[in-house]
């Protein structure tokens, strides 16, 4: 642009003009990353950035699976007290899960709360099946859903969000979903904020960590994949306003809280500044991308980065987190002198979240009062027992590897009077001293007793491969340690 700067020479205000003028008109650089934020009551859009191009959505397909089993709880076909059962299909779903074996049973109710909290990926089968009566069947009524609320970028394959190529959305979508959640299951809504469940002895803080630290945060869910980077579909509530915000491809699970907590402030503040930006209408209207979802694999599981597919690893952040610093600037330029000041969102999600009573989740019927006391206490020994046994299923290993050297050292002999002079040199060989006595007399008649001397120095050399081999065999264990976290 310094060509044009002599025609501008006379005057720096035309020259601020075009500078201005250019950088509205200049394509952006579309960056892997979608943020979105919108009224929840007229579905007003306050912020679009890449808001329309297709994503992957993760656990966030998780509210879609809510939407339609609390439909059917309210159209009567089925209730909150409804026992399914856990088949063999919803146990050997990956990670994150509550692992009930096969067979166990959970109501309708408490199926939501370790979905919804924990993202636990088998609880979103057990309702899919339990509503649908198979995946495919409940995937067909999830995108019958979708279609009906006009989320014209979303299709479903399964109802938790695991990898699946047809599994897309949109931001767009997912604050049209979100709208239609508060909109039409009122009565329910409380599912979508619930800070932490208890199932026996473990307690579980919901993944998203706006609940109890950002002021008035009320919904909704997080999400990952590493094809999708950390998303979140989040609200809050300020003197009466709720707003929805959305954002997907975020570096880590700290970042993307941080990300929409600066969205919430900056739609907070926009009715002082609104008359600085023009309207972007509607997210009904917000017009869709046609275009294939961006795959972040590459910056958030590639290189070191073994993550699992799941919401747990929270606070590594990957390589494209180079934007973090201008989004803490920007709140405080759309919140100075505006209203009192905040933290910066960085600093109020680092804290602890707001001191609450776990909401307690247990297998079986509902109970209540001593039952559902009892109820917990069941599962608490069985988490109890079940670590018990892995951790005497552990020792045994030990135990067992342990051994296999003087199996193999005993093995290692080529003929018999070898084998028991090799037994015989261990202190632990007890069991081998009536050979060893039965070999005297061998001994004292004639000199065959001075032969053995030599295997004896041959012996030396059999005991120096296994720590060779062992120290060969650690990387490949190392390597398959590492494995299953792809």
């Amino acid at each position: 642009m310094h060509f044009l700067r002599p025609l501008f020479r006379k005057s720096s205000l035309n020259w601020i003009v075009l500078v201005a003028t250019l950088a509205i008109v200049a394509p952006r650089v579309v960056r892997a990353e979608a943020l979105l934020v919108v009224e929840a009551d007229t579905g007003r859009v306050l912020q679009a950035d890449n808001a329309t191009y297709p994503w992957y959505p993760a656990s966030v397909t998780k509210l879609m699976t809510a939407y339609v089993t609390l439909k059917a709880v309210k159209d009567g076909r089925m209730s909150l007290d409804t026992l399914l059962t856990v088949s063999p299909v919803a146990a050997s779903q990956s990670p994150s899960k509550m692992g009930f074996r096969s067979g166990t049973q959970v109501t309708v109710d408490n199926a939501l709360k370790m979905m919804l909290v924990k993202s636990a990926n088998d609880m979103a089968v057990v309702l899919a099946e339990g509503v649908g009566g198979s995946i495919d069947g409940f995937s067909a009524q999830m995108n019958q859903a979708a279609q009906r609320l006009g989320m014209t970028q979303t299709s479903y394959v399964n109802p938790n969000g695991l990898p699946a190529e047809g599994q897309i959305t949109s931001a767009r979508d997912l604050a049209i979903l979100a709208r239609a959640i508060i909109r039409d299951l009122p009565e329910y809504e409380y599912f979508v904020h619930i800070p932490s469940i208890r199932y026996g002895r473990r307690v579980t803080q919901n993944f998203n960590k706006l609940i109890g630290r950002y002021p008035g945060a009320d919904g909704f869910k997080t999400g990952f994949i590493c094809a999708s980077g950390y998303n979140l579909v989040a609200s809050a509530t300020r003197n009466g306003k709720r707003l929805i915000a959305v954002v997907l491809g975020a570096s880590s699970g700290k970042m993307r809280a941080v990300r929409a907590a600066q969205l919430l402030e900056r739609g907070f503040a926009n009715n002082t500044l609104s008359w600085l930006r023009p309207s972007l209408g509607t997210v009904d209207n917000l017009v869709p991308i046609d275009a294939s979802p961006p795959n972040l694999r590459d910056e958030m599981c590639g290189g070191k980065r073994k993550r699992p597919a799941s919401d747990e690893d929270e606070d590594t952040v990957a390589s494209n987190a180079g934007g973090s610093s201008s989004g803490e600037t920007a709140v405080t330029f759309f919140t100075a002198g505006l209203q009192p000041p905040m933290a910066k969102p960085s600093e109020l999600l680092a804290a602890a979240p707001a001191p609450s009573e776990p909401i307690p989740v247990y297998t079986g019927p509902t109970r209540t009062g001593a039952a559902l006391i009892a109820a917990v206490a069941v599962d608490a020994e069985k988490q109890t027992t079940r670590h018990k046994g892995k951790k005497s299923r552990v020792a045994a290993k030990k135990q067992d590897t342990a051994a296999e050297p003087k199996t193999d050292a005993k093995d290692s002999g080529k003929d018999a009077k070898s084998e028991t002079k090799s037994a015989a040199k261990h202190a632990n060989a007890k069991p081998d001293a009536t050979p060893k006595a039965a070999e005297k007399p061998a001994t004292a008649a004639d000199k065959p007793a001075a032969k053995p001397a030599k295997p004896k120095a041959a012996a030396k050399p059999s005991t120096k491969p296994a720590p060779k081999n062992t120290s060969e065999a650690a990387p490949a264990d190392k390597k398959a340690a590492a494995t299953p976290r792809t």
